[in-house]
């Protein structure tokens, strides 16, 4: 690549259990490209099962950045990440290679492409009694607490969400302003890219994909994942981390809220509901990245499809005698 050529970044994005990391790994062994992780659960070291984080031989492949360096009992943002990967985005440039952004947190790729509004910081006893009140109610009855505040910022969020809505509440509570109230500062995302996003055209599909998953997740040993994590001191419910659909349901099994079938058709249900909120940020096209191309993953020609969206992207003339 030409020194002065302005190097892009690929956004490989999708629903949950799309196949995404399978599509990542096989771009790596085409392109000049290291991978960036967006994902905000596979950022904690000890929850590789019910993440689907790539094993050790996948990483030896396509080692991946942003992955396994914090205690579940840790707290991390989208602030946070956005600063993580603007770094990561600099370094790989600087080694004149592309940055691929894997994942499906939107939250953290609309902070990256957007910023974030100045909102304040969690409140620890805030949200105490936010989840006590939880506890008594039900997030569904605090969703519609959040309605009557903050309609828009409540249309916006599943009545089962629960970290999103708590989330909602502590800053109604500490500012008396619901997040809505708040405008994103303009910020532009400095580099050419491009976003591919995977999915299964028919909603079916993605569905059997999902319940498979969770199947192989549980024979891979993703109860006793979650029952390691349970006897861990520093966590409890109410900890990002063990809000993680599949975490959050096992967990209540193990304190003896479900059976074990039901835990898993929860887990299950939970994981369509989050591909559903997904897809809907991405149909919506967010993000100031100007071009994005949609790929089923059932596609034969699946990895040859991803090239020419990249060629057609116009990143073939800034990745020297690749296409």
């Amino acid at each position: 690549m030409p020194d002065n050529a302005p190097l892009p970044v690929i956004f490989l994005m999708g629903p949950t259990a799309s196949g995404k990391t399978g599509l990542a790994v096989d771009l790596v062994e085409k392109l000049p490209v290291d991978i960036v992780s967006v994902d905000s659960a596979m950022v904690y070291r000890g929850m590789d099962i019910g993440t689907a984080k790539p094993d050790t031989e996948l990483l030896a492949r396509a080692p991946h950045r942003l992955i396994d360096f914090l205690d579940p009992a840790e707290r991390y943002s989208a602030a946070r990440f956005a600063a993580d990967a603007r770094r990561e985005i600099e370094d790989i440039h600087a080694r004149r290679r592309i940055p691929l952004l894997v994942g499906g947190t939107m939250l953290y790729f609309s902070a990256l492409f957007h910023g974030l509004s100045d909102l304040p910081d969690a409140d620890p006893e805030v949200r105490a009694l936010i989840d006590r009140e939880a506890e008594q109610s039900g997030w569904p009855a605090l969703h519609a607490r959040l309605a009557q505040a903050d309609r828009q910022t409540a249309e916006r969020i599943h009545p089962n969400d629960a970290q999103r809505i708590q989330r909602a509440l502590e800053i109604l509570e500490i500012t008396g302003r619901g997040p809505s109230a708040y405008e994103l500062p303009e910020a532009e995302f400095p580099w050419p890219g491009v976003r591919l996003v995977i999915n299964p055209p028919d909603r079916a599909e993605l569905h059997r994909r999902i319940e498979q998953r969770f199947h192989l997740m549980m024979k891979a040993g993703f109860l006793e994942e979650v029952a390691r994590l349970h006897a861990h001191p520093g966590l409890d419910p109410g900890k990002p981390s063990m809000r993680c659909v599949g975490y959050r349901q096992l967990w209540r099994h193990l304190d003896g809220d479900y059976s074990l079938d039901e835990a898993v058709q929860r887990g299950i249900a939970a994981t369509r509901q989050l591909a559903k909120r997904q897809l809907t940020w991405l149909r919506n096209g967010p993000g100031s990245v100007p071009r994005q191309e949609w790929l089923d993953p059932e596609a034969p020609d699946l990895l040859p499809k991803a090239l020419q969206a990249l060629r057609s992207a116009g990143l073939g003339k800034n990745i020297d005698g690749i296409f």
